[in-house]
């Protein structure tokens, strides 16, 4: 059964959460104790995000810099396929353009269905840190990498050759911004853009980060009126730290109401950020199930303790 299933026969509004890799030289149990500690909540599917390569500098025997490409968090396939064989909880890889080549592309994929993984999320992924632009290294769009995945679900390699063998073909969801993503001109171009990515086989769509329920209710209102008659799965995150109140709509261009902030501009320790961050996102949650939402998808990194706390006073 894809993901998409498992939400539409979900009995009540499903729960599911995103996982990092470890960091390169860790284990994976780290992984392990997010999973236990979410489990007893049902999750219909654990997401696994997927990390690019960044360009660093490092010194050689000559004494001379010479510049590498590193990724910190590899092994996205490899956790997937661990935590489904461990936990037999439907998993779902992230795949993103942001870095890979379309070869590169192609082997996760073959990867993965060796593995019998075959959900996904398609992503654009973000810029390298040392860009002031995204720069394509394979696909520039997450429209581009869909027909890779849509042509090879049809049974065709990037050659053109035909597959010998063709599976159950991959069932993904993609991206959609109820505050607009932050490259679009406006509103209507996102728009536009999320009703291509349905028409072309989305079967789902998961949203940035918000906290702000309305803009949430007010975007997927747009959606249905532009045609788009998936799930559009709302995705939501604790706060957990004081700095997270100017770091997060910095990076992830998302308000804070500012009820919420003044809140937090009361805090004084990251602790007292984390239990107003719980109360927040608790109030969020229980207002999308009261709006008979079909899923909530919870942003854990680094509050696996806190999503804890408001997925006990949900489910």
């Amino acid at each position: 059964m894809s993901v998409v299933e498992r939400i539409k026969s979900a009995q009540n509004t499903a729960f599911s959460f995103e996982l990092l890799p470890p960091l390169k030289g860790n284990g994976i149990d780290g992984v392990y104790r997010t999973i236990d500690a979410l489990r007893e909540f049902d999750p219909k599917y654990i997401n696994i995000t997927t990390h690019r390569s960044e360009v660093v500098f490092r010194e050689n025997a000559q004494g001379l810099f010479e510049q590498i490409a590193e990724r910190h968090r590899p092994g996205t396939v490899a956790v997937a396929a661990a935590i489904k064989n461990k936990y037999n909880i439907p998993v779902v890889p992230h795949i993103i353009c942001s870095g890979f080549t379309r070869e590169e592309t192609e082997y996760v994929l073959i990867d993965l269905k060796f593995l019998d993984i075959n959900d996904l999320l398609l992503l654009r992924g973000d810029k390298a840190k040392s860009e002031k632009g995204f720069t394509p290294t394979g696909h520039a769009h997450a429209t581009d990498l869909q027909k890779q995945v849509n042509r090879f679900n049809e049974g065709y390699f990037l050659d053109g050759s035909k597959m010998k063998i063709i599976d159950a073909p991959f069932s993904y969801g993609m991206a959609c911004y109820p505050e607009k993503h932050d490259e679009a001109p406006n509103m209507e171009s996102d728009l536009f853009w999320a009703k291509q990515k349905v028409d072309a086989g989305a079967e789902y769509l998961v949203t940035q980060m918000f906290f702000d329920n309305q803009k949430y209710y007010d975007f997927v209102a747009k959606c249905r009126e532009t045609g788009i008659d998936v799930p559009i799965i709302p995705g939501i995150k604790p706060v957990t730290f004081l700095n997270q109140l100017t770091l997060l709509p910095k990076i992830f261009h998302t308000d804070i109401p500012e009820d919420f902030a003044r809140e937090l501009r009361k805090c004084k320790t990251d602790e007292e950020a984390s239990e107003v961050g719980v109360e927040w996102c608790t109030m969020q949650a229980k207002d999308l199930v009261a709006h008979r939402v079909q899923s909530i998808h919870f942003y854990s990194l680094m509050a696996t303790q806190s999503v804890r706390r408001v997925a006990a006073q949900v489910y």
